[in-house]
C-alpha cells in the first residue's frame, strides 16, 4: 500500500475563474503547511454551472440547495479528490455522510457590493456634504440584477420602488451584462470581487444595517473524507478559530431555523474582546415584513458558538419568524 505521505493532494473544485482562485489560494496554503506533499486542482462542473438558465432557487430539486457542492463532494467520496474547496456560503448545513469540514482559513470580505455601470459616478454630495450612497443614487423603479432571495427582501425592505431581474453567469459575465445595460446595477460579494482583482468596480459596499451578509460569507469551507486521518490532520493547520467559531454560529442559525442556503435570512458576526456578537434577520420575500435578533455571548469553543448560533435562531422562532422560511 502507498504511503499516504507521499502522495498528492487532490483538491476538488468548481472550474469557475473565481473557484479556481479559491482553490490556488488553498493549495498555497497546503504547500505552506505540508511542504513535503504535492498539491493538484482538479476542476469540475455542477449543476448550477451546467444551467445558465433557471433561477438558482428551483435548481437541485426545487430548493437551490447544494447546486454547487453536491458533484464536488461526490468526487471525494468516490476517490477521484483528497479535498474539496466550497464558497461556504454554498455549503448546505446538513453534513453528507462520509465528509467533514476540516478546515475553514481566515475570512475574507463578508459584505455585499452594489456595482453601477462603467462610467457612471455616484461621488456627488449630499446636502451634509457626505458622499451619497450608490444605492441611493438609483433613479426610482430601477432595474437590480440578483437573484437573491435575501438581497431582494433587504433592498426592497429599503427601496420597495426597486425592481430586480435573475443575474446569472460567472463574475465576468455579470459585470458585461450589466456594461451592456441589462441592469441598471448589480449586486455582487465584495469578496469575490477582490479576489477577482475587480475591486474597482465596487460602486458601494452594501454594510449592515442596510445589508446583512449570507451565512458564510466570504469564507472557504474545506471538506475531505471523514476517515482519511492523515488529510484530516494536515487541514486542521489551515483553520483560523475565530472564523470557524464565526461561521459555526452563522450555520447553527440557518440550520436551527430549517433554512436552505438561498433563504432571504441575513447575518452578521463581529468579534468584541473575548465575545462575539451575533445578528440575524429574517425578511419576507418583498421586504416588507422583517424580524431581527441579536446576541452576545463569550465565545472560547466551538460549542460556545454553536450556542449563540441557537440562541439567536429560538429568539427568531419565538418572534414568528420561521413562517417566512417555510420552517
Amino acid at each position: 500500500m502507498p504511503n499516504e505521505s507521499l502522495l498528492p493532494i487532490r483538491i476538488a473544485t468548481r472550474a469557475s475563474r473565481l473557484a479556481l482562485w479559491q482553490a490556488e489560494h488553498v493549495r498555497k496554503l497546503l504547500k505552506s503547511a505540508a511542504p513535503e506533499r504535492a498539491v493538484e486542482i482538479v476542476p469540475l462542473s455542477t449543476i448550477g454551472d451546467r444551467d445558465k438558465i433557471e433561477p438558482l432557487t428551483q435548481l437541485g430539486g426545487g430548493s437551490g440547495v447544494g447546486i454547487f457542492t453536491r458533484e464536488i463532494q461526490a468526487s471525494l467520496l468516490d476517490g477521484r479528490a483528497d479535498v474539496a474547496v466550497h464558497s461556504l456560503k454554498d455549503l448546505p448545513t446538513e453534513a453528507v455522510t462520509g465528509l467533514t469540514l476540516a478546515a475553514v482559513p481566515p475570512r475574507g470580505a463578508m459584505f455585499d457590493a452594489l456595482v453601477l455601470p462603467l462610467g457612471i459616478e455616484t461621488g456627488e454630495k449630499g446636502a451634509s456634504g457626505s458622499r451619497l450612497s450608490a444605492l441611493g443614487f438609483l433613479p426610482n423603479g430601477a432595474c437590480v440584477g440578483s437573484g437573491s432571495p435575501r438581497r431582494r427582501a433587504q433592498l426592497l425592505h429599503q427601496r420597495p420602488d426597486l425592481q430586480f431581474v435573475e443575474a446569472r453567469g460567472n463574475v465576468e459575465t455579470r459585470l458585461r451584462k450589466l456594461d451592456e445595460g441589462q441592469f441598471d446595477a448589480l449586486v455582487l460579494a465584495e469578496a469575490g470581487l477582490t479576489r477577482l482583482e475587480l475591486a474597482g468596480r465596487i460602486s458601494d459596499s452594501l454594510q449592515p444595517p442596510l445589508m446583512l451578509p449570507a451565512v458564510g460569507q466570504g469564507a472557504l469551507g474545506i471538506e475531505c473524507r471523514s476517515d482519511d486521518q492523515a488529510t484530516r490532520e494536515v487541514l486542521a493547520r489551515l483553520t483560523d478559530p475565530a472564523t470557524l467559531h464565526a461561521v459555526l454560529a452563522e450555520r447553527t442559525v440557518l440550520s436551527t431555523l430549517r433554512a436552505g442556503c438561498h433563504a432571504p435570512l441575513g447575518v452578521w458576526t463581529r468579534p468584541e474582546g473575548a465575545s462575539l456578537r451575533l445578528t440575524a434577520v429574517v425578511l419576507s420575500l418583498d421586504g416588507v415584513q422583517r424580524f431581527e435578533s441579536e446576541r452576545l455571548a463569550a465565545v472560547a469553543s466551538e460549542a460556545d458558538a454553536i450556542a449563540l448560533g441557537r440562541a439567536v435562531a429560538e429568539d427568531l422562532q419565538a418572534q414568528g419568524a420561521a413562517a417566512l422560511l417555510g420552517s
